[in-house]
């Protein structure tokens, strides 16, 4: 099976996905489940599966893996026994940086002793609202409550808003505030197969200004489709 390198971040250099199938979750807009790249079909049809081969991967050191860039290793219906070998492996390679980036960090938070030590903890929230394009994932106040209430504090946190949907400013604003992560990450939608209801151009400046008030926001380069000016 070829690794999965992706650019979801610019300052991550490598994706690490030893869980495949189809993610639990569903969300509309996912590029991997979506098949937006065909060589994706293979590995993410079908039921979820572990890759055991990919447990025999050398990680190296140095590097920042994206842990699950492709599939929610956190979903409720994944083994505990597929994430315990997923966190061992990294584990063996301290000197590397890890990100874990879920809907679901309720499930996280249970893990969170033997997460590697240089771990990011990430969650997304599109937006304050629901959405039907969400598929089975928690709602995002949900999310960010988790994250909020938690307070995963030995570890790094950030927030990503990607796709960012259409949003209520003030609410948005609170429950970022209420998370308090390290930076926020902002991007926009890429599936050209699934329309999303999209905030305008003056609601995600007002948006960012705001944030920056709070934390570090990272825009993508993506983001310009809804910021042409």
């Amino acid at each position: 099976m070829p690794k999965q390198t992706g650019n979801m971040y610019k300052w991550i250099t490598d994706s690490f996905n030893p869980i495949g199938g189809k993610c639990p979750h569903k969300c509309k807009y996912c590029y991997a489940q979506n098949f937006q790249f065909p060589s994706l079909k293979e590995k993410y049809s079908g039921l979820p599966r572990l890759y055991e081969n990919e447990l025999k991967r050398n990680l190296g050191k140095d590097k920042f893996w994206f842990v699950g860039s492709c599939f929610d290793v956190w979903a409720d219906d994944i083994p505990v026994s597929w994430i315990s070998k997923t966190l061992r492996h990294c584990s063996e390679y301290p000197e590397n940086k890890y990100l874990f980036q879920t809907k679901n960090p309720e499930r996280i938070y249970r893990y969170r002793v033997s997460l590697p030590e240089k771990s990011i903890i990430g969650t997304t929230v599109e937006s304050n609202r629901w959405y039907k394009e969400m598929g089975n994932a928690p709602h995002p106040i949900v999310r960010a409550s988790v994250l909020a209430l938690k307070q995963i504090r030995m570890f790094e946190t950030m927030l990503t808003i990607e796709p960012i949907m259409d949003f209520d400013i003030d609410f948005m604003v609170e429950m970022v505030k209420a998370v308090n992560p390290n930076w926020v990450n902002i991007g926009a939608n890429t599936n050209p197969k699934v329309k999303l209801q999209e905030p305008s151009s003056d609601k995600i400046d007002e948006l960012i200004a705001k944030l920056k008030e709070i934390t570090e926001v990272k825009i993508k380069p993506n983001l310009k489709r809804l910021m042409p000016k």
